[in-house]
């Protein structure tokens, strides 16, 4: 699991005492998802248990949705 300098375990996340709720999730959502990346792929994901290996590039475009 590639995880950001600042924090060597997903413990340091959870703990951290300036970030809301939402950010831990996403930061670890995050980490999960990098975790199950295809070497090559870089929006492709392939977790346990999936027959085929997915795109993750549906999530740049709910960014972009106005909400």
């Amino acid at each position: 699991m590639q995880q950001s300098p600042h924090f060597q375990h997903p413990l340091d996340v959870v703990h951290h005492p300036q970030f809301e709720p939402e950010v831990k999730r996403s930061i670890l959502a995050s980490w999960a998802s990098d975790a199950h990346a295809v070497e090559g792929e870089h929006a492709m994901r392939n977790p346990p248990d999936v027959r085929h290996p997915f795109s993750v590039d549906a999530l740049r475009d709910l960014d972009r949705t106005p909400h």
